[in-house]
């Protein structure tokens, strides 16, 4: 059974859609492929940096607290 030929949103060209694709269904391999120096990798923070996880672990309990606890008047 031959595998159903699509076209790709980004770039038109046709391609087989294959079980074991990655990425989205309508773009291409060459499209699908994530982008390593993008500018969302650019952003990501290389280090661990443990002080911003406590905090952020600190206000999520904060605010689970405050939702579970609170007083309806």
């Amino acid at each position: 059974m031959p595998f159903p030929i699509r076209t790709c949103v980004v770039c038109q060209e046709e391609f087989e859609l294959r079980p074991d694709k990655p990425g989205f269904a309508n773009r291409c391999p060459a499209c699908s492929e994530p982008e390593a120096t993008g500018p969302a990798a650019a952003n990501a923070p290389d280090v661990f940096d443990p002080k911003a996880a406590s905090e952020v672990n600190a206000a999520r309990r904060r605010a689970m607290r405050d939702l579970l606890y609170r007083k309806d008047s």
